[in-house]
């Protein structure tokens, strides 16, 4: 059962997705906070001690990332979940490397999104399993070819099949067959999921 300390700071500019998402976690038992967008919840933050932050990644004025940004020179340790649309994994990645605990992708799993709710709640179940689910991670990258590695190098930055077949000089098909592999070796259930264990794995972090 959720703790009094678990509060669901949601910030969202979609008054739909923001009703929706409270009424989830509102339905589990969660305490919840909303707010139209990142000035609001900025403004009531000095009364926020405790529980973790759901914020989507582009909103009008400051956007999820930039949200991050504000929190971390604050030196705000509140754990942050992104929400990102389709076609924003660049700016998911983006967000991870500005601090993001984790992000999911619109439309989500109720039970993925709980899922990730209830680690941020968790400190201390965040560290442990994070750093079980690295080393898993760092295993499956290990299995993967240079060619694979490279292919998935270019999903990360959020590259369609067509840049990353010009890039390594392949063909679109054999991309295709090469992100199929990369996807099994992994075990990704999806895209989001693939660049998620990728930032976890550090895989940009090898590169940069």
């Amino acid at each position: 059962m959720p703790s009094d300390t678990d509060i669901v700071h949601v910030v969202d500019d979609d008054e739909a997705m923001r009703d929706s998402m409270a009424f989830l976690l509102r339905a589990e038992n969660f305490q919840v906070q909303t707010y139209a967008d990142a000035a609001d919840f900025l403004a009531a933050l000095p009364q926020i001690k405790v529980g973790c932050v759901v914020t989507d990644v582009r909103m009008p004025g400051m956007s999820g990332i930039e949200l991050l940004q504000r929190l971390r020179e604050l030196k705000v340790s509140l754990p942050v979940i992104v929400v990102s649309g389709h076609g924003d994994v660049p700016l998911a990645v983006e967000a991870m490397k500005t601090g993001a605990l984790d992000f999911i992708e619109k439309p989500f799993d109720d039970d993925v999104f709980l899922r990730a709710v209830r680690l941020a709640l968790s400190a201390q179940a965040v560290d442990s399993q994070r750093q079980a689910q690295k080393a898993t991670i760092n295993s499956r990258l290990e299995s993967l070819s240079n060619r694979e590695r490279e292919v998935l190098e270019g999903l990360v930055a959020g590259h369609p099949n067509k840049t990353i077949a010009y890039d390594l000089g392949i063909s679109p098909r054999t991309v295709e067959i090469y992100r199929a592999n990369v996807m099994e070796k992994m075990q990704a259930r999806s895209l989001s999921d693939l660049v998620r264990m990728a930032l976890v794995g550090g895989l940009l972090d090898r590169r940069e």
